[in-house]
């Protein structure tokens, strides 16, 4: 066939901002997915599962990137004319649900869900189109003991998969501190407040010139993308960066051994200089010098509301390295309308550059009071906390930190026989029910092909039964981890026929137990194979 006649191919390719996963991160991810979940449950939150299409109207138009084509959301036209769009969370369709059932929910309604979802931005280093994100969320109650239990809830789910207290804090402030910051420097033009806000979002990853540089006519970034700023004037820009990054008092020892004790407690005097690791501010202090920078109502209501949840906190065993007030927290999503949440990774690792990084925020949540009104036209109060599992997982992997259960791959029979399938078959059968993955081999290729396929599968062992074997009532189990490491020692060919290392041939009723024998050599005991 010519180059002309030859067929088009597809391009094997995947869309910028998409990924494929397997083998180890699709359990790992898995297993992140049941610590989490099984913290929620141990909360009483009750598991939800809805769709991934919703109508466009009914997840609304919230994302922070809304410059991009379709505000940020994949949309499509179904057949009926409806306008579908790819959810962008797990909260706006709770909200649609919540309104749909609300008269036979109880209120408050508790709920935990995980799945995928899509945002169409401009994707980036650890930034994609799609995630996995697993939450919890409270609706019917405007307590803050709902707020304080999200950030608990979020503290224990880092350390259910594996995050050392002391590699994380959850940072907690509110939407209405920056409400009252922009009401008492005269920004009143909704769209620039909006501006605003996002701007200061970006804190942790522009750091404090990028985000001045949005506060004022805008900003380039490094591919050349102009962003347009939100306009203040120097002086206001100034109050506000003030407000972001203010000084608070030095009142808290933390110790060595964890424990974090008042500066004025009797213990004081007895600690050593090297047991005190460092030094910080109190949620109380910091709020108390928060509490002189602005008189406007929003934001002294804010600051009610935080010292609710840092005592609630505190009395609950939670240190203020784990759950802190800090200002500078908004996250980016429009409809939040009080406290707001944001978990950071606090330990720090090289860069691509040398330099070393902080992984930062890997999930987040908040108030939103006003989400389910919209269906409902009256406010129902809820907060929500949500896990980013897929940037979780890159920063545990990254560190070596992540954890899968350790699953062997599956024990291959080798069929040795093509007119004795159903044996192989029955085999297969016998070592599943034993909680051992196993699988016959399927394709066509001699003895040589089938033990390379048992290779690059990573098979523990094989299984095998020619015709031999099956006159004499035996198979041979052959023992491929072991058979590799004394590989090392057999000098010559002769010497490895005549050896035949890691081997045994056992009678035919034996070789379930053969094989769980030469899988717990290995540390994979019965359902590890699973």
């Amino acid at each position: 066939m010519s180059k002309r006649e030859q067929p088009n191919r597809l391009r094997a390719a995947l869309p910028r901002g998409l990924r494929d996963a397997a083998g180890e991160e699709v359990r790992a991810t898995r297993a992140m997915l049941d610590a989490i979940a099984g913290v929620c449950e141990s909360y009483g939150f009750e598991p939800l599962a809805t769709p991934a299409l919703e109508f466009t109207e009914a997840l609304g138009k919230f994302l922070p990137d809304q410059d991009r084509p379709n505000e940020g959301v994949f949309s499509l036209r179904d057949d009926d004319g409806e306008w579908l769009s790819l959810r962008y969370d797990l909260t706006a369709p709770l909200a649609r649900y919540v309104a749909e059932n609300f008269d036979a929910l109880p209120k408050p309604f508790r709920r935990y869900q995980s799945g995928p979802v899509w945002r169409n931005e401009k994707p980036g280093p650890g930034r994609f189109r799609e995630f996995v994100q697993i939450d919890a969320d409270t609706v019917g109650t405007a307590s803050p003991a709902a707020d304080a239990e999200m950030c608990m809830l979020a503290a224990d789910a880092l350390e259910a998969v594996g995050i050392a207290r002391g590699d994380y804090v959850i940072r907690v402030s509110s939407r209405k501190l920056l409400d009252g910051v922009l009401d008492s420097i005269g920004v009143t033009d909704a769209r620039q407040r909006l501006t605003v806000m996002r701007a200061v979002d970006k804190l942790d990853r522009l750091g404090i010139e990028g985000v001045r540089l949005l506060l004022g006519a805008g900003r380039k970034d490094e591919s050349g993308d102009f962003t347009r700023g939100a306009g203040l004037g120097e002086n206001e820009i100034e109050l506000l960066l003030d407000f972001l990054q203010p000084q608070f008092p030095i009142d808290l020892l933390v110790l060595a051994d964890g424990r974090v004790i008042h500066e004025q407690s009797p213990e004081t005097d007895e600690i050593p200089d090297n047991e005190i690791v460092e030094k910080c501010g109190s949620n109380r202090s910091t709020i108390a010098s928060l509490r002189e920078l602005f008189d406007a109502k929003p934001y002294q209501d804010g600051l009610d509301e935080l010292g609710e949840i840092a005592d609630l906190a505190g009395v609950s065993g939670y240190s203020q390295l784990q759950i802190c007030i800090d200002p500078s927290v908004v996250r980016g999503l429009e409809y939040y309308t009080g406290p707001v949440f944001e978990a950071e990774l606090t330990f720090e690792t090289p860069g691509e550059d040398g330099r070393t990084v902080r992984f930062g925020s890997v999930g987040g949540g908040g108030r939103y009071d006003g989400l389910v009104a919209r269906f409902r036209g009256q406010d129902v109060p809820a907060t929500g906390f949500s896990v980013g599992v897929s940037r979780l997982y890159a920063a545990l992997a990254h560190l070596g930190r992540h954890e899968a259960r350790k699953v062997a791959a599956p024990v291959v029979i080798l069929a040795m026989d093509p007119d004795a399938q159903a044996g192989y078959q029955a085999m297969a059968r016998e070592l599943r029910a034993a909680g051992v993955r196993a699988e016959v081999y399927l394709g066509t290729s001699g003895m040589r092909a089938q033990m390379k396929y048992a290779d690059r599968r990573g098979a523990p062992a094989v299984v095998i039964e020619g015709s031999i074997e099956r006159e004499g009532g035996v198979v041979t189990v052959k023992d491929l981890i072991e058979g590799e490491r004394l590989s090392g020692s057999i000098d010559s060919r002769e010497e490895w026929t005549s050896e035949r290392p890691a081997q045994e041939t056992v009678r035919r009723e034996k070789m379930v137990d053969t094989v769980l024998s030469c899988l717990a050599r290995h540390g994979f005991g019965p359902g590890a194979g699973s």
